[in-house]
């Protein structure tokens, strides 16, 4: 019947250990679904647990599937599946097999009438791949699959387990990366490269007062969150002072302006506070996460003052700065952040609930000092 029939892929038989026997293919990932599915997790009738995978995650599917209408798009790590019995392997007949491999051909035979769980594969690891591929406005995508065969639902699903449990690569490592790449990438991944750009030459260019104290994979004596760093740059790329040097149809823009701004300024913090200036995060909440994006609103307050007429300078911003001074509590003593609110200085913590709290209070002192001030007949204030 024209709806059963097998398909014969060129493979690798490898010998990994003793009994272990995997084999490794390339396949377009428009045909998987033929002859793989997905086990979810579930529970049976009587409360065990069925399956391995977790259900499918949306939007995670969608950046991969804009990712693969893109020019040039690249998977380069396998899927796995798992065979069972009904998939076999024909060796190639080679005068000179290898030590850990010889060539062939897997066949899987596919029927197409068949329900989901009837084929003969189980997708272990590359569910959303898959399912990207699947939905992606393309005619065909060949990808990496490495398979093993069995009959053992215990074995699929400790397979699953193994390579769903190793580490990721922490995402630092990943938003430093991300400068030094000009490829095609996932929209999440799109949205951090040029902040992780801005970071990067803060942290090492001679004239950045925060050169060397931002913390990331490769500079791990930083005492700065590189995250920290990151969310103030976005907020500002996004909807602040950064904003007016932004190209929005590329998420990028004029660099050396914004890192005019942003040196300027941070060197206005350092010469404010220079006692609270260096120190460890558990000493001073000026150099946390919760004083970090704080004052990244400040510099956008300031900045929003002056631009798009001129570039305020350290001078400016030292200015601006002296207005919140009184009240800041960086090392020492109490926040009040409200009639009826104290808090420690050390209280305040890197969520965005105390991001907010902190936000408000030096926004709002920030704003009541430049209504005053205009109050006595200055258009803006000046240095």
């Amino acid at each position: 019947m024209a709806d059963r029939y097998e398909l014969r892929f060129p493979a690798l038989e490898i010998q990994q250990s003793e009994g272990t026997t995997l084999y490794a293919f390339a396949a377009d990932g428009k045909q998987v679904p033929l002859f793989a599915a997905v086990s979810r997790v579930g529970r049976d009738g009587e409360s065990s647990v069925t399956g391995y995978q977790r259900p499918e995650v949306l939007a995670h599917i969608n950046a991969i599937r804009q990712y693969l209408e893109s020019d040039r798009p690249m998977i380069p790590n396998s899927i796995v599946i798992a065979f069972d019995g009904r998939v076999r392997f024909e060796p190639a007949r080679t005068k000179s097999p290898t030590v850990y491999s010889r060539p062939g051909t897997l066949v899987i035979p596919v029927d197409e009438e068949q329900s989901e769980v009837d084929r003969p594969g189980w997708i272990v690891d590359g569910q959303q791949r898959t399912a990207a591929i699947r939905d992606a406005r393309i005619d065909e995508f060949p990808i990496c699959i490495t398979a093993f065969v069995t009959a053992s639902d215990d074995d699929q699903r400790a397979q699953f387990i193994l390579v769903n449990s190793t580490k990721p690569l922490p995402k630092g490592l990943i938003y430093e990366l991300l400068p030094s790449t000009d490829a095609a990438l996932p929209a999440a991944l799109q949205r951090k490269r040029f902040p992780s750009y801005l970071l990067d030459r803060l942290n090492h260019e001679a004239n950045s007062p925060l050169r060397g104290m931002i913390r990331t994979p490769t500079a791990p004596d930083g005492i700065i969150k590189d995250n920290s760093v990151l969310r103030m740059l976005e907020n500002s790329l996004y909807d602040g002072a950064l904003y007016h040097f932004r190209d929005p149809d590329t998420g990028e823009g004029d660099a050396e302006s914004m890192l005019f701004l942003l040196k300027e300024f941070w060197g206005a913090v350092r010469q404010t506070f220079p006692e609270a200036w260096g120190l460890p995060p558990r000493r001073s909440r000026l150099m946390h996460g919760v004083g970090i994006v704080s004052l990244g609103f400040i510099m956008d307050a300031v900045s929003d003052e002056h631009l798009p007429a001129e570039a305020p300078t350290v001078r400016t911003f030292a200015a601006g700065l002296a207005h919140i001074e009184p009240i800041c509590s960086w090392t020492g003593g109490y926040w009040q952040l409200g009639k009826d609110h104290l808090r420690r200085w050390n209280d305040l913590q890197n969520t965005p609930r105390d991001i907010q709290l902190l936000t408000d209070l030096l926004l709002g002192e920030y704003r009541r000092a430049i209504r005053r001030s205009r109050g006595t007949g200055n258009a803006r204030p000046r240095a």
